[in-house]
């Protein structure tokens, strides 16, 4: 039911993982490897356990049970600064002091985490904040300029690992094309990416393998083609006629080629009717999620 990618040279090494408090768990016996120069997107519902595994591969939970490694290290030991110096995280909710500047707010990040801030006029221009919003105070920022700062935070220093959490979260549409633009940059740089959003839809096309969560546990996992494998949804197929009307039928994966030739042998029959538009239409990430979350239900 997954992918499989080797642990070797792996960036993120997530094996066996639970998360308990008291008698519930937030993450139960996940397993999950992730490569460099790889976008994963990680898709569930609220508490299906997505933040709470991003918590663990910072370090700022550690696991009830199993073992996690970020660059070959423990992000939860004492010992882990320079791994947490290679790795950007922007969080759903994001909060900065309303009375510092958008240059003071990034220069003071970039002092936290030990990088130099003398790259950061060219991440205020990659993430599309112009020269004079960085002079102004945060608190006056729209909540598109906010999520525009934070990106630019999660970027410092050239993470190997960035963590996104609802990164499109109050961009307009062109904001999110620039910034998924930003994600393939970063992802054909060698950056592992791990990025979780409820907009499923923008997703499709953006990540190589698409992880399911679903109360805690892993239910899928791979690229959309392995997932629609997985899932066997029918495919849609419709015929446009030369009148405008249209014939549509459903057939399995494997079946769409013979399906179209027997429609169109149906149509032949009929007294030679051309057809002038054929749609395949393949199900959608939306449909396999709620596929697996349902399987998941029953069993």
């Amino acid at each position: 039911m997954t992918d499989t990618v080797t642990s070797h040279g792996a960036t993120i090494v997530v094996e066996g993982v639970s998360k308990q408090y008291g008698d519930a768990f937030a993450v139960r016996a996940v397993d999950l490897t992730m490569a460099p120069g790889e976008c994963v997107a990680m898709v569930g519902h609220n508490g299906a356990g997505k933040s709470s595994l991003i918590k663990l591969m910072l370090g700022l939970t550690t696991p009830t049970e199993g073992r996690i490694r970020v660059l070959g290290g423990d992000p939860a030991s004492a010992a882990a600064s320079h791994i947490r110096r290679q790795v950007g995280f922007l969080p759903e909710s994001v909060a900065f002091h309303p009375s510092m500047t958008g240059r003071e707010t990034l220069d003071f990040y970039a002092k936290l985490k030990g990088v130099p801030r003398t790259g950061n006029d060219a991440l205020f221009e990659r993430v599309g904040l112009e020269p004079a919003a960085v002079k102004r105070r945060v608190g006056t920022y729209s909540k598109g300029m906010r999520q525009r700062l934070a990106l630019a935070q999660a970027l410092l220093g050239g993470p190997k690992v960035l963590f996104l959490d609802e990164p499109t979260t109050g961009l307009d549409p062109a904001l999110r094309q620039s910034f998924y633009e930003i994600v393939r940059d970063l992802r054909d740089a060698g950056t592992t990416v791990l990025l979780c959003s409820h907009a499923l839809t923008e997703l499709e096309g953006q990540a190589d393998r698409v992880v399911v969560m679903s109360r805690g546990r892993k239910v899928a996992d791979g690229s959309l083609a392995t997932l629609r494998s997985l899932a066997q949804l029918p495919i849609r197929i419709r015929l446009t006629m030369p009148d405008g009307s249209v014939i549509e039928t459903t057939c399995a994966n494997d079946d769409k080629v013979a399906a179209v030739r027997r429609a169109t042998c149906a149509m032949d029959c009929k007294g030679g009717v051309d057809v002038t538009d054929i749609e395949i239409v393949q199900p959608s990430l939306d449909d396999m999620y709620a596929h697996f979350l349902r399987r998941e239900a029953a069993e």
